[in-house]
Parts: structure tokens; C-alpha cells; sequence
């Protein structure tokens, strides 16, 4: 099937052709067939790099009015919104902020851009643009099953097909266990596949031997590290010291299997070898110091030389430094000279957007990773190399989800550049069974609800009655109905939980019953439940900022540091490092600025929790003191990229503060004045 036979005007066509698209992959002929050009319900369940996009496109560019495209992260809808801007005559929007917002300023445009995050605040805040949509490609579904994205994703998505009965909804997932669950649930076309325009081949690593899922093997040459056992048995034997000569050879035999084994040498064996080949890799670690120090110990390798971009990665490195003086800033730069970067979410955007344009140009040779980088950006890469398959988690150190690790090694092989790719998984001989039947034969999970998690819950209760989408329990589980999780768990399970979300409510302040009737009444939202779900917090950090607005204005003294101890303490917050050298002196603090805290030190359930909500507020109060980005960063041990994400965060709690100040009548300047400082 080729691209002009498609119903699309000409100037798109040629839009393709020029980007050399003239004939359909085998899903998106499928997609076609399902009716995605003739405004069909589908559920597109395809590996990475199958033309998913390309199926989002012919569902958005043939639909009978404006669409929106949802993806889960900021990143992935600024690269999706530079897609779709390029496609001749269509007007594109983006909004991945504002949550207090409608977005009305989106009306209008061909395609919309957005995280789901953003579709359900404007939703919320009572936006009249959704309405008028025609068709909605959601991306990532898979992430139905994310924690804390889940719920959202879920009810937005619901939310939209309850209000726009006729609505077209495309759905593109990696591949899952339950695709059919989720076509069920859309009521869609289910387009299966495990098709890739580059054949993937998987294996598991022992030493230096790779084993690979389609019977071929690998050897590549791991150095070991023996100069300093070398010397020593040298100088026994000198000394004519036969046995003792023998038992250090034997040593040094056993360091040499030990360095041989080591994940680290493995990997970077590994990356060596593609590269001298003309390939790029991706190498994907458990954690952000890891991240940096694999990609330190790559910088060693010479990658830029044998790639042949010393001039490009150079100026990569250029980039990098312009972003900031801070150290991480430094070492990145330091490790793309040498042709080799890092990423994880401690990065500012700044530094993020180099790393992958300069891989995307193949001026850099490797890029040592956390998993996100395998959320949805686009760099494709000849070999990944997964080293670490396990993490810490809540219970310990556990495997990492066999989706998640799929999603590493679906970024290996790039159309048109490679012959195949390849996914490399690091083991040892104990682990090299159990990662090959989790990873390799092993199936992705299948994906599960969410919403049940009782905070989720009464997050979108709290939402449905303050929209006015509901007033009474029977008539919230009418909005519910139409979730994954009604569908999942029948409208017996849902009963239950809505009505212990609603108590919650009540107890909170949240909702009130209009009547004392049992089941008459009717639920509405307080004055304080309104603006809670307006500004688009939980209602868990509505009801702390409301009681430390108000500890706050009984304070003889309350400061700026004040404020931000408010809007810090609480979940929509996100969580920074305590580290056991700096829990005395954050502690030290805390008493000596006890009379500007709203939280007698005696009080909190969760002591270390208050205390890290105490690091984030003294971080934050230092910087609109005129603290550097560099001096903070090298003082609290925090990334450059999480001093923004916490400002950023910052600045929308304290918006959402002073609205609940002006709801409750309650005004502390201290929040005012931090938030313009900040």
C-alpha cells in the first residue's frame, strides 16, 4: 500500500515522499484496513519504531475535525508538536503547562499537543475546546499501568469519550500482554504486531560471550585490570620466592576472571566493539551516579575518534557549557568531547536536548542512560546494552518490569542505518537463566488500573463533583463507568471504593452533603474542594495548604522560608534526597528556624519525609536569596535539572496557595512575596 494511494491532499503526500515515506509498513497497512482514515476506533499494540506515529498522523490528517494527540511527557510532546508542525497546512498547538488554565488559546488549531495532565486540568477548569474534538490518538497507553500517570491518562481518556459520544479514538501501546483488554474496553479495532522495519536480535552476556535469541553469538574482548597484581607477582618472583610467586599468579588469574565478569567492562566491551564498527549505542544502568560513571569510564575508550566526530562532539561540548557552570554540567561536557554522554532526569532540559540532538546527528557514540530516556524520545541506536536489570525499589532490590526492559531494547536498530540491532542484557553465570527466560522469552506484563489506589480516587471524585460532572454517587459511578478500571473490576468494586472516597472528601472539607438524607442527598464541593481541583492539586495538598495558610498567619514571623515549608510538605511536592551526612544539619535547622515553620517538630507521622520537605523549602528560599544554580547544586547534592523541576513545581504550589488564601479569607504576604522572587 503506498502513501498516495491514502486519502490525503497532495502537498502531505509529498510531505512523506520527501522524507522518503512512499509505502505503509505492514501495521500501518493494518491500521488502514482497521479504518483509521475512516474515523474507526483502534488500539495499535506494535514494537518501537513500527510507524506508530505515522498511524497518529493518518488518524489526525483525515479525521472530520480538530484532533488531539496526548503523549506522557514533556519531552516526547515537544518532539511530537515539531512533527506535526511540519506537515504542510495543518495549525498545530502544544500545552504541557498552566494547570489552573483552559487552554483556550488551543481552539482553533488543526492538532493539539498535550499531556494528559493538561487535557484534564483544562477539563477542570471548564475549557469548551475539548468539545469540539473529532478525534484523540492517545500514546504510551500502556501507561494506564503507571502509578502516578495512570489514574489520569485513564480518566481523562474517559472523560473525553463520555462527553464526545462520536469521538475516534487511536490508542498506540508497545507491545502487551493484554492489548485485547484495552481494545475491549475503546471498543476498537485491535492491529497486533511484533513487525520492525530492522530486525532485533536479543542476547545475554556472560563475560565476553553473547548468546543471542536467534542461535548467532558475539565475542568481544573485555581488558581486565591487572597491572598492579602483575608487579607484585613480578617482584615475588624476583625475589626467587617460587610459592609465593604462584599463589600471586593465581591472583592475578582470579582478578582477571573477576575484571572479565564485571558488568561495567562487559558493557563497555561492548559499546567499544559497535562503535569500531560504525555503529551508536545506548546504555542503560539502574541509576544517575551510574549513569555518570559508565559514561566517564566510556570517555576513556576514545569513541569520538573511532567514530570520526572529534570536531562535532566538540562542539556538543560547547553547547553543553553554555547551559550552566555547574559540575554535572562539566562532566558532560567533559564526556562528549571524548564522544560519549549521559542522561537521566537530574539534567536540565538544556543539557537534555543536547545529548539527544548530537546522538539523533550521530555526532556522539553512546549515551549512558537511566530508563527514562526509553519513555517515548526518539534515539534509535545500533546495539543497547542493558547492564543492570534490577534496581532499588520500596522491598528492596528487584527485577525491573520485562515491559520496561523491552522498551530499552526496542531502541535498538535504526531504519535506513542499520543492518539489525541489537539488545545486549548484562549477566553473570549465576543470573544468565533468569534473565534470559524474564527478558528475552519472557512476555511484557499485562497492563492493570490504577485508579483504585485510594489517593488517585479521590483525586477525580474531588473532580467529577467539582466540574459539576456529578452530584450524587450513583451518578459519579456513571462517570467512572467508562475506565479501564469499571471494566476491570465491575461496578461492585467501584461502588465500594467511590463511596470511601467520598467519606474522605467529606472528613476533608472537600465535599459537603447537601441534605442529612441517606440517599437523597446531594454532593457538592465546597468553596475549598472548587479551587483544590482547579488548581489542579491533590486533595491531600489542599488541605495541608489550607492548615499551614493558617498556621502561617498566626505565626509572629512568618518568611518566605515559611511558605515554601507549606507548599514543600506536601504530595504534589516531589520527594528530594536526604542524605545520613546531612540529616543533622537539616535537623539543626529545622530547630533553629522552628519559629518560621508552621510544623511543630513534634508533630509529623513521617519525621524524614518533614525533614526532606524541610531541604526543598531551605533550597528554594536560598535561591530567590540569590543562590546560584551552581552553589546549590554542589551544596545539597542535588542535580541541576531537579533545582528546576522543584522551582518549577514551586511556583504552581504557591499559585495554587494564594488561591486557597483568597477562597478561605486568609492572606499571608510571605507567599506573595515568595512567589514573585521566585
Amino acid at each position: 500500500m503506498r502513501v498516495r494511494d491514502l486519502p490525503l491532499s497532495q502537498p502531505v503526500v509529498d510531505h512523506f515522499a520527501e522524507r522518503g515515506v512512499r509505502e505503509l509498513y505492514p501495521p500501518q497497512r493494518a491500521a488502514v484496513d482497521a479504518g483509521v482514515c475512516e474515523g474507526a476506533d483502534v488500539v495499535a499494540a506494535v514494537p518501537t519504531a513500527s510507524g506508530k506515529t505515522f498511524v497518529a498522523q493518518l488518524a489526525l490528517l483525515t479525521a472530520d475535525g480538530p484532533g488531539l494527540y496526548v503523549c506522557p511527557l514533556r519531552a516526547l510532546a515537544r518532539e511530537k508538536y515539531e512533527t506535526f508542525a511540519a506537515l504542510p497546512g495543518i495549525d498545530v498547538g502544544i500545552s504541557t503547562g498552566d494547570f489552573d488554565a483552559t487552554g483556550e488559546a488551543l481552539a482553533g488549531n488543526d492538532v493539539v499537543v498535550a499531556t494528559s495532565e493538561k487535557v484534564d486540568s483544562a477539563i477542570r477548569n471548564g475549557a469548551s475546546w475539548v468539545d469540539e474534538l473529532a478525534c484523540v490518538v492517545v500514546d504510551e497507553v500502556h501507561l494506564l499501568g503507571a502509578k502516578r500517570r495512570g489514574p489520569t491518562l485513564e480518566v481523562t481518556l474517559a472523560t473525553l469519550r463520555r462527553r464526545t459520544p462520536d469521538l475516534q479514538t487511536v490508542a498506540l501501546s508497545a507491545t502487551v500482554d493484554n492489548p485485547d483488554a484495552i481494545a475491549d474496553w475503546l471498543d476498537a479495532a485491535l492491529v497486533e504486531s511484533d513487525w520492525r522495519p530492522v530486525e532485533l536480535r536479543t542476547g545475554v552476556a556472560v563475560g565476553g560471550e553473547v548468546a543471542f535469541d536467534d542461535g548467532t553469538s558475539l565475542s568481544v574482548d573485555v581488558d581486565p585490570v591487572t597491572a598492579g597484581a602483575d608487579g607484585e607477582a613480578g617482584e615475588a618472583g624476583e625475589a626467587g620466592e617460587a610459592g609465593e610467586a604462584g599463589e600471586a599468579n593465581a591472583a592475578d588469574d582470579a582478578d582477571a576472571a573477576d575484571d572479565e565478569n564485571d558488568p561495567t567492562e562487559v558493557t563497555a566491551a561492548l559499546v567499544a566493539d559497535a562503535v569500531a564498527d560504525g555503529g551508536q549505542c545506548l546504555a542503560f544502568v539502574r541509576s544517575r551516579r551510574e549513569a555518570v560513571d559508565l559514561a566517564e569510564r566510556l570517555a576513556e575508550e576514545g569513541l569520538a575518534a573511532d567514530l570520526g566526530v572529534e570536531e562535532a562532539a566538540a562542539a556538543a561540548a560547547e553547547e553543553a557549557t553554555d547551559v550552566d557552570g555547574t559540575l554535572t554540567g562539566r562532566q558532560l561536557a567533559d564526556c562528549l568531547r571524548a564522544g560519549v554522554a549521559f542522561h537521566h532526569a537530574g539534567l536540565r532540559s538544556g543539557h537534555r536536548a543536547v545529548v539527544e540532538s548530537a546522538f539523533r546527528e550521530r555526532d556522539v557514540a553512546c549515551i549512558c542512560a537511566t530508563p527514562t530516556l526509553a519513555a517515548g524520545v526518539n534515539v534509535p541506536a545500533r546495539r543497547v546494552v542493558v547492564r543492570d536489570q534490577r534496581r532499588y525499589g520500596e522491598g528492596g532490590m528487584s527485577w525491573i518490569p520485562t515491559l520496561e526492559v523491552h522498551q530499552m531494547c526496542g531502541r535498538a536498530g535504526r531504519p535506513g542505518l542499520d543492518p539489525h540491532g541489537e539488545a545486549v542484557l548484562v549477566a553473570d553465570a549465576d543470573t544468565r537463566d533468569e534473565v534470559h527466560e524474564r527478558y528475552v522469552e519472557g512476555e511484557p506484563e499485562a497492563v492493570e488500573s490504577q485508579l483504585a489506589d485510594p489517593a488517585a480516587l479521590r483525586t477525580h471524585v474531588l473532580a467529577a463533583i467539582a466540574t459539576e460532572f456529578a452530584a450524587t454517587e450513583t451518578e459519579i459511578l456513571d462517570v467512572f463507568e467508562g475506565t479501564f478500571y469499571a471494566r476491570e473490576t465491575g461496578a461492585g468494586g467501584l461502588a465500594d471504593a467511590v463511596a470511601v472516597a467520598v467519606d474522605d472528601l467529606v472528613a476533608a472539607g472537600m465535599v459537603a452533603r447537601e441534605t442529612g438524607g441517606v440517599e437523597d442527598y446531594r454532593l457538592v464541593a465546597t468553596a475549598v474542594g472548587e479551587t483544590t481541583s482547579k488548581q489542579y492539586v491533590r486533595p491531600e495538598t489542599g488541605e495541608r495548604i489550607v492548615a499551614g495558610l493558617r498556621a502561617a498567619a498566626d505565626l509572629a514571623d512568618a518568611t518566605t522560608l515559611t511558605a515554601f515549608e507549606v507548599i514543600c510538605d506536601t504530595p504534589d511536592m516531589q520527594d528530594t534526597y536526604l542524605g545520613n551526612a546531612e540529616r543533622a544539619e537539616i535537623y539543626q535547622f529545622a530547630r533553629t528556624n522552628a519559629a518560621h515553620l508552621t510544623t511543630d517538630m513534634t508533630e509529623p507521622d513521617n519525621f524524614e519525609g518533614w525533614l526532606e520537605s524541610v531541604k526543598t523549602a531551605r533550597i528554594l528560599d536560598e535561591w530567590i536569596g540569590g543562590a546560584t544554580v551552581e552553589e546549590l547544586v554542589e551544596r545539597y547534592r542535588i542535580g541541576p535539572g531537579d533545582l528546576d523541576s522543584r522551582v518549577e513545581r514551586a511556583e504552581w504550589l504557591l499559585s495554587a496557595a494564594e488561591a486557597l488564601g483568597e477562597t478561605i479569607g486568609v492572606r499571608v504576604p510571605a507567599v506573595s512575596r515568595a512567589r514573585s522572587r521566585l
